[in-house]
C-alpha cells in the first residue's frame, strides 16, 4: 500500500473503485488495440505504418466519435466529406503537435481554420470483411474516390525481417514521428488487443490512475513531488519525473488517468524510469 502525503489543498487519497458511467454517456466503441511489440515475433507477416501521435476518431458512417463513445465536436463540413463507411484513424495534426491537436478537438464550439489544418489518418474499416490486406487496400480506393486531402489512408508496407524494421524505426523517429505500428497482413477485423495490432517505439507508454498526491521536498517543497498511480493490473508505483511546474503546481485530479513512459518491466511487473507523458482525457 502507497504511503499518502497530499497536498495542501489536494483531495485526499480514497480508495480507487471501479469505474461509473454518467448518466446518458455514450458507450465507448469496441475498438482494435495495439499491443507491444517484442523482439521475438518475426515483423514479416505484417504491414508497417507510423505511429500517429493523434486522437483516435471513429466514424460510423452518421457519427465521429472520440475512442470514449462521445461525439467529436467537428465542423459540419468536415463530417459531410466522410464516406458511408465505417472508419477508424487519427485525427493528426503533425508531428510533434498532440498538445495544440488535443485543444483543437475539445473545444465544444470548432473553430474552422483549426480543423482545416487536421487530417484524418484511416487505418481500419470497421467490421469489414477480409484481411487487414485488403482492408488497406480498400481504404486506399475510398480515399481515392473522396478526393479530399483531409482524409488520408495510412500507408502500410512490409518490411523483410527484425534488422529492417530497427532500421524504419529509427528512420521514423529521427524524422519526428513517434513510432510504428505493425498490422498482421492476414489478420480479419478484430476488437481489443491482440498480436495482430502491434505498436512498437524507443520507449513505451501505457496509463495509470491517480490515486495520490504525494508532497514534494527541498526545491519541491509546497508543491506536487510524486503521483500515486495505480495500473489497470492492480500494481501501485510513484510518477516523478516528467511533470511541469505548472502541474506540479496544480497536479492531475485524483481518479484521472494519465499516460506514462517507461523503458521496461521489473521481474515483479512495475515500471523502470516511469515518467509522466499527459493528462489522458479520455478523448
Amino acid at each position: 500500500m502507497l504511503a499518502v502525503a497530499a497536498l495542501p489543498g489536494a483531495q485526499a487519497f480514497a480508495k480507487p473503485s471501479k469505474p461509473v458511467t454518467p448518466a446518458g454517456a455514450e458507450v465507448p466503441p469496441a475498438l482494435p488495440l495495439p499491443a507491444l511489440y517484442a523482439d521475438s515475433i518475426d515483423p514479416a507477416p505484417y504491414l508497417v505504418s507510423e505511429k500517429y501521435d493523434g486522437v483516435r476518431g471513429v466514424w460510423d458512417g452518421h457519427t465521429l466519435r472520440f475512442r470514449s463513445g462521445r461525439v467529436t465536436p467537428a465542423p459540419a463540413w468536415f463530417t459531410a466529406r466522410l464516406p458511408t463507411e465505417p472508419l477508424d484513424g487519427e485525427l493528426w495534426l503533425g508531428r510533434g503537435r498532440f498538445d495544440e491537436l488535443s485543444g483543437i478537438v475539445r473545444r465544444d464550439v470548432p473553430v474552422d481554420a483549426e480543423w482545416r489544418s487536421l487530417r484524418y489518418m484511416v487505418f481500419e474499416l470497421p467490421g469489414a470483411a477480409g484481411t487487414f490486406e485488403s482492408r488497406a487496400r480498400r481504404i486506399a480506393e475510398i480515399a481515392q474516390r473522396t478526393a479530399w486531402p483531409q482524409l488520408v489512408a495510412v500507408a502500410h508496407t512490409p518490411v523483410t525481417d527484425r534488422a529492417a524494421l530497427q532500421s524504419r524505426l529509427a528512420a521514423t523517429v529521427a524524422q519526428g514521428g513517434e513510432g510504428l505500428v505493425l498490422h498482421l497482413a492476414s489478420a480479419p477485423f478484430s476488437t481489443g488487443r491482440s498480436e495482430a495490432m502491434l505498436k512498437l517505439k524507443p520507449s513505451l507508454d501505457t496509463e495509470a490512475t491517480v490515486i495520490a498526491h504525494h508532497a514534494g521536498k527541498g526545491k519541491y517543497e509546497g508543491v506536487l513531488g510524486a503521483l500515486g498511480v495505480r495500473t489497470p493490473e492492480g500494481r501501485q508505483f510513484l510518477i516523478g519525473t516528467g511533470l511541469s511546474n505548472a502541474q506540479r503546481r496544480d497536479p492531475p485530479a485524483i481518479g484521472s488517468v494519465v499516460t506514462y513512459r517507461y523503458r521496461d518491466l521489473t521481474s515483479t511487473g512495475l515500471p523502470r524510469f516511469a515518467s509522466f507523458q499527459r493528462v489522458h482525457d479520455g478523448l
